[in-house]
Order: C-alpha cells, then structure tokens, then sequence
C-alpha cells in the first residue's frame, strides 16, 4: 500500500506516530514558511503543513502543488496548535507535519469545483462524471448505497434466503414498458430482451423449490424519463414460498424500517407503517403514493354544494360525480397572481378551472364564487374543511380520476411552497386492495393494473366469470414520501386462473402458449402458492439521501434524454457490426 492510513483515520491518539497518506488535494494554502494541504481520500480529510525551516525541498516543491493533484506525503502526526483545531472534522484536532512529499499524478484545472457544495450545471456534471464522484456529497451517496444493500443482503440471508442471478437476455414478453432488444447474431432475425424484472424467473425458482429468493437484480425499461426513473435500474427482487400477502408486507415492514433507524440518519414517522385501501388513499390524497409527512386531506363537499346555485358544481352532483377540496392552513392573503399560478397547475392536471374560498382574518370569507352560497351552506363548507382564519380552501369538480389528479398536485404544490414535508423525516404507507383490472378503452379489453401474474383476491376469483372490473388484486404497493419505493403481489399458481387472466386481457390461448408456455408448463409440475415484491433501490436510497432525483444515487446515471453526455452513448454501430447482426438502419426521411 501507498499509505500507512486513509485520510479520515488519524486522531489525538496517533500524535507522534510516523505515517503516510496519499490522495487528492482538495485545498492548499501558501504562508510563505508554511505550505498547507487539505489531502483527500475517500474516507475523510486531513491537513499536512510543510516548513520551510525544517524541510527546504518538500517546501519548494509543495508550492507548486494545486487542487486534484495526486500526492503522497509522509510525516509525524501532531497535535494542532491551541485555537487551530477545526470542530467540523473528524481529524481536525491533528495535522501531519510532513518530511516527504511525492507528486503521483498532476491534474488539469477542473471544469468545477471538486472542493465546494455549489450549483453545477448538470450537463456538464455527466459530462465529468468522474469528477463529479470526487465531490463529498456524491461519496455520501454512494457510501450510503452500498451500507443499504450491504444491510439487505445481510438481513435476508438471516432470514433464510437464497441469492441467485437470473439471466439477463430473455425472451421479450408485454409488461407495461417497451423492452430493450438485443438482435441475436447466430439466430439471424431474432432477439433477446433485457429484463424489465425477472418476475417469471424468481416465479419459476419457487416452482423449482427454492422457496426464498432474493437477488439485487438489474431491469431495463424503454420509457420516457424522470426524477425518478432511468432506462436501467436496481430493484431488490423478492419471492417466497407458501405465504400470504401478510407474511410479505410484515417481513419488508421490519427491513425498511431497520434500515431507516440502523442505515441511515433520518427520522421514521409512520411505526408500524398505516394500511390505506387502493380506494381510501385516492379519496384522503388523490394519488395510491402519497406523502404522509402533513396533512391536506382531501374532504367530500358534494353535498353541501349540490344545493347551491354554482352551476358547475350543481351539474357536477347531477352528473354523478364528485365536488372534492383541500384546506392549506397559514396560507394568508393569497394574492390574484397567486391564484391564478394554482390554476395553471390545475388546468395541468386536467381541471377545466380552479374554485377557491379564502378566510380572511376577521373569519370573513373572499372568493368569486361566494355569492352563489346562502351564509348557512358557506358556513357549512368552512366548517366541513375545518377552515379558520388566513386557510385557503381549494375545489375540483369533474369526474373521479380528474378530482383526484388535480388535488393531489395541488397538495403537493402547496405543501412544497409551505414547506410542510420535513425532509428529514421518512414516512412509509401500504397501500392494498388494487383493482385486479383496468379498462383500455381503446383495445376494449381489460389491462392488469399490476402485472399479469397478479392473484385475485380468492374470495374475488367467482367476479373474473362474471364483474371482472370489481374483483380485486392480491397486490400490495409501499409508499414513502410521495413515491412508490415498492410493488408486489401474491401470484397466481393455478393454471386456469392464469390462462383466464390471459383471455380476459386479450391474449389468446396459442398467443399464450407461444409468449408463456413455460410458464404454464411449469405451473403443471406442483408450483406452490408464492408471492414477492420488488423495492427500488434507486428510490430508496434517493429519499434516505434526501435527493431531488435518483441520478444523484447511481454511479453513472443517463440523462433525462436517456443518453450517456460522458461516453458519447448511444452510438452509431459500425457496418461490419451491422452486417453480422443481419440489420439494416433505415434512416427518417422528413423527420418521420
């Protein structure tokens, strides 16, 4: 080894001791006499001075040192003088007086500061992906990360799994994302597909008898990106034998929260973690993840307004459909402008307007819409929503999914211009009891509103003959912060069920055979009941850091644009590489 100790390791308990340290100059401050370094590693910081008096030649050559440059240095720890100890780092009541000092690589000037917490472009951060993971706040993360899945493993293996990589080609099947294709030199004119998650294979180990799976399994997804998605991600993929959705949720229950309290250094809020019905946690927040750090719970006014003469809320009522609003507390006087802003972002969510009623400070009520209200039915919606003086009661009216669409960005937007979520706190919520299916309109078929391998409720399995849209799915989702960290399910193992569930979603029985034949096949040969779930690492691990996006958690992440700003990827492939493929591009012409 090139050091004697990492940068994070010296204390008083080392004074006088001869050591080494190498690493990365993060500062260097030039006395004259007296040269300073702040030398860098991965564990921490530590200070090395170099005296002019004592050692002449590393002096002259410690001045022309500069930020990033690789070096190595070799000294006597010491204790800082009186007043010079620095409380902000670990090492700070010590320096290293050094007496050698070798230049291990030189760095250009780089394109940021490695050394400060500032503002960076974040174009120009994936560019220098490398340099950007030199920053403390990166390290954090990653180190972070690795403490997560390192915990993960450690805890299901205590809990008698097993890990075990599954195949990264496959055979392209329909699970809601477009696969990544991989054309197939030696089968000219086939392809493999990159998993989206290995939910056949981890089902097909409980066939095999494994009974508890686990791996950090890597998916590929095709789709548009966001804060909280990438074209490839980690999930902890799950599976176990002879359990009920119950012995699912408690075993994850106990591993987040473990986490949350060993792992990492923020506070959980929700022990044991609420339950919220598919249904309930769409008519309290508008969303099945929603965000319990605060309140804004949604309330039903339909009634209470059917009787006005506000016509959109009347003919709303007769329609059949719901009058729902959130009261913001503490808002004060919120200004034309302001409102105006609320609704742009209800408009955004598919509202055709924005209804308010503001509480002023005497409890007097300001809204355009007042003077459709007698004072008793005013005083009603001001005491349904439990509004008092500077409260802002905002409505939508229209049919379910828009109400709930709306409200649920609108508590959102509220909470974050209140800062009414802690960030430092974590709350988790199950929700459960989805719909088995969803209507698709456009392919008059019904769509499964988690995956295709999902159970019934047994209790609902008599619907799928006869009211397929009630019954309900044996699904069960975790939330944390306004974000699903976590999907499952208990799966079918019977194979009639399943072939059922592939005519009703529009698969025929040879499109089947074709797309899932082993896995029917396989549920002939004594498949026990099972069920897993699958939390994102990514996600996870983004929340715990209290990061605005998963990009800042993964090592070397793609854009919002899917691309590679570092290596230059995707690239064109060259036409020999083509040729073998047996593939031919055909360039848009037009742009179509």
């Amino acid at each position: 080894m090139l050091k004697t100790h990492t940068c994070g390791e010296l204390r008083l308990e080392h004074a006088g001791q001869q050591v080494t340290l190498a690493g990365w100059v993060h500062r260097w401050r030039d006395q004259g006499g007296l040269v300073f370094l702040d030398l860098r590693d991965r564990w921490g910081i530590t200070q090395v001075t170099i005296a002019q008096e004592s050692s002449p030649d590393v002096h002259a050559l410690a001045r022309d040192v500069r930020n990033e440059w690789v070096i190595q240095v070799s000294g006597t720890v010491e204790q800082r003088p009186d007043g010079m100890a620095n409380p902000d780092l670990p090492t700070g009541e010590i320096e290293v007086r050094a007496n050698n000092l070798v230049v291990l690589n030189r760095a250009k000037t780089p394109p940021f500061y490695i050394n400060k917490e500032e503002k960076i472009d974040e174009a120009l951060r994936m560019r220098y992906r490398y340099l950007d993971l030199r920053r403390p706040s990166m390290q954090y993360n990653l180190v972070l990360r690795h403490n997560v899945v390192r915990f993960i493993r450690n805890f299901l293996s205590d809990h008698g799994f097993v890990e075990i990589e599954t195949p990264i080609l496959f055979k392209t099947t329909p699970e809601g994302a477009r696969d990544y294709l991989v054309p197939s030199r030696l089968h000219p004119g086939k392809f493999f597909a990159l998993p989206q998650s290995p939910q056949q294979l981890k089902q097909l180990l409980m066939v095999a008898g494994y009974e508890r799976y686990f791996q950090i399994a890597r998916c590929f997804r095709d789709e548009d990106q966001r804060g909280d998605r990438q074209p490839e991600f980690t999930q902890l993929d799950l599976e176990m034998s002879f359990v009920t959705r119950e012995d699912v949720m408690g075993l994850i229950e106990e591993m987040m929260t473990c986490i949350v309290e060993q792992v990492s250094d923020r506070e959980l809020v929700t022990k044991p973690f609420p339950r919220l019905t598919h249904h309930e946690a769409l008519l309290r927040y508008g969303t099945d993840k929603p965000d319990l750090r605060y309140g804004l719970e949604i309330e039903d006014v339909s009634d209470l307004v059917a009787g006005s003469s506000f016509r959109v809320f009347t003919e709303t009522v007769a329609a059949g459909n719901p009058v729902r609003a959130i009261c913001v507390p503490g808002v004060g006087d919120y200004s034309r402008k302001q409102i105006g802003e609320l609704e742009e972002i209800a408009k955004a969510a598919g509202a055709k307007g924005l209804a308010t009623i503001a509480i002023e400070a005497g409890g007097e009520v300001r809204s355009s819409i007042a003077k459709f209200f007698t004072p008793e039915q005013l005083q009603a919606l001001v005491s349904r929503m439990k509004a008092g003086p500077g409260d802002l009661i905002l409505f939508a009216a229209d049919s379910a999914p828009v109400v709930a669409a709306v409200l649920d960005a609108l508590r959102r937007e509220m909470a974050g211009r209140l800062g009414l979520a802690d960030p430092n706190q974590i709350a988790f919520c199950w929700i459960i009891d989805f719909p088995l299916f969803e209507w698709n309109e456009d392919e008059q078929r019904w769509d499964p509103s988690h995956h295709l391998f999902t159970a019934p409720m047994w209790e609902d399995v008599p619907l799928l003959d006869t009211e397929p849209g009630k019954a309900r799915g044996q699904q069960y989702d975790l939330a944390c912060n306004g974000y699903e960290v976590a999907g499952g399910s208990i799966r079918i193992h019977d194979r009639a069920i399943q072939e059922k569930i592939f005519g009703l979603i529009g698969l025929d029985v040879e499109d089947a055979k074709q797309r899932f034949g082993h896995m029917l096949e396989a549920f002939e040969f004594g498949t026990p009941p099972h069920g897993g779930i699958a939390p994102g690492i990514d996600r996870l691990v983004m929340l715990l850091a209290g990061e605005p996006n998963i990009r800042e958690v993964i090592a070397f992440p793609k854009t919002q644009q899917a691309a590679d700003l570092m290596a230059g990827a995707p690239s064109e492939a060259d036409a020999h590489q083509l040729e073998e493929l047996h593939i031919r591009v055909v360039r848009p012409e037009n742009g179509k």
